[in-house]
């Protein structure tokens, strides 16, 4: 009966070579995934979240311009799939505190002119100027009057605590030297200064869009012996008031056939603007900029089709985000994408970005690495081989010789324990050669 024969001496090299070295390959790409992942690390870091899909503005009260509008933006952010809670309010002044106040909750808000006055408001940016709001004067007597120091000793309705229409009132009366203890101010605005308007309890109304609906003017414009105030000191008072701009409601304008009305009317109009706070997401200022265009830039009585919203800066700073959509438009993805696609693949972007700019090249590299990793291990003991034999080169005594000669056993003992990969067992051979040759010379 055959035995089979162990060849112990040719086997155990073989085990000191492996196809491919599994520890030098891990310490070559570890480096450079550290690399990448801080890549992608630091980009999350200086990167916004995700978009919200949900923002709440402060409006207006019920029926008020502002507060249609907002119903307006409510419909077009929900086709983007964006919930848009609408928090009714006095007007722009109390928009204004909401914004101002972080426990609010309010992302956006309509504010008209001359609102900020000394308040710090530096963090709220705006999105554009997005409409004219006229204020619109009624008053009744007798006969047309042409000056708003005529009103001194009237009863005069200039709106609640908080509305735009209350502000601008309030300036205009100072200025033509009407104090509160001239005239008989009273908070009411709306349906409720139309009606005491058209009961006589009032004698004139001051009536905005932040806090009157569109119905409560229009019927005033047709009640008899109520007239709209001609605002003849229009460009005046828009030069000493530079949020104020001059309107003109051209004659004819309400009716052809009877021509009214029979001459031009002038009007005064704060700039109303989108404002946001400074945490608004980039995305959703593009995207409350496009429901803007849909909803104010159509032509009306007042207004050049295109001319809102526009990036013209009055109280507040336009955004970054917003000069660059009126320079450039929308950001590529969002322009051919729906939003909540071009939302994700943004976000993708930033981790494939950083993959692509380190982790690919660095991985051409690894090649190169290895191999300098392998061969960096023999040319260490070629480093020790020579210095071994510059030694054996010098005068030394036959004990310092054995010495030198021991240490060079022991580096061959090293030498062949260590494991190469079989792509470079030539270069482990010639090494063990060129150990033998020193040894057999010396």
């Amino acid at each position: 009966m055959k035995q089979s024969i162990k060849m112990p001496s040719l086997n155990r090299p073989l085990t000191r070579f492996a196809r491919i070295s599994f520890r030098d390959l891990v310490f070559t790409v570890l480096p450079i995934l550290f690399i990448t992942i801080l890549g992608i690390g630091a980009a999350y870091r200086f990167m916004r979240p995700a978009p919200p899909t949900t923002l709440t503005i402060t409006s207006g009260p019920a029926g008020s311009v502002f507060q249609l509008n907002a119903e307006k933006y409510r419909k077009i952010l929900a086709r983007n799939g964006v919930t848009l809670k609408i928090l009714p309010s006095n007007g722009s002044l109390e928009n204004l505190n909401r914004l101002l106040a972080p426990s609010s909750g309010v992302d956006i808000g309509f504010v008209q002119g001359g609102m900020v006055g000394d308040k710090p408001a530096g963090t709220l940016f705006s999105l554009g100027s997005v409409f004219h709001e006229p204020l619109a004067l009624f008053y009744r007597s007798g006969k047309p009057i042409s000056l708003i120091s005529q009103l001194a000793g009237k009863r005069l309705a200039i709106g609640p605590e908080g509305s735009g229409t209350r502000a601008v009132a309030m300036t205009l009366l100072k200025a033509n030297g009407i104090k509160p203890g001239d005239a008989t101010l009273l908070d009411l605005s709306g349906e409720a200064a139309t009606w005491a308007l058209v009961d006589e309890k009032v004698d004139a109304a001051f009536l905005m869009g932040d806090s009157a609906t569109p119905a409560d003017m229009r019927s005033l414009l047709w009640t008899p012996g109520i007239h709209l105030f001609n605002f003849s000191q229009a460009e005046a008072y828009s030069r000493r008031y530079p949020y104020l701009n001059q309107l003109v409601i051209p004659m004819g304008a309400f009716d052809f056939g009877k021509n009214e009305p029979a001459s031009d009317i002038h009007l005064l109009a704060p700039t109303v603007e989108l404002v946001a706070r400074n945490s608004l997401h980039p995305a959703l200022s593009d995207l409350l900029i496009e429901a803007a265009r849909e909803v104010h830039g159509r032509a009306t009585l007042l207004q050049r089709a295109g001319e809102f919203p526009a990036p013209v800066e009055h109280e507040f700073r336009l955004s970054d985000d917003a000069k660059r959509y009126y320079t450039s438009g929308k950001k590529l993805l969002y322009r051919y994408m729906p939003f909540w696609l071009a939302t994700l693949v943004d976000r993708f972007l930033v981790v494939f970005v950083p993959v692509l700019v380190l982790l690919i090249p660095g991985l051409k590299l690894v090649p190169a690495l290895y191999d300098w990793r392998i061969k960096s291990r023999i040319y260490r003991w070629y480093g020790i081989l020579i210095s071994l034999e510059r030694a054996l080169l010098s005068r030394q005594t036959t004990e310092e010789r054995e010495e030198t000669l021991k240490r060079l056993d022991e580096i061959e003992t090293q030498v062949n324990r260590m494991k190469v990969p079989l792509s470079y067992a030539d270069q482990f051979y010639v090494l063990r050669d060129h150990i033998s040759f020193v040894r057999q010379r010396y």
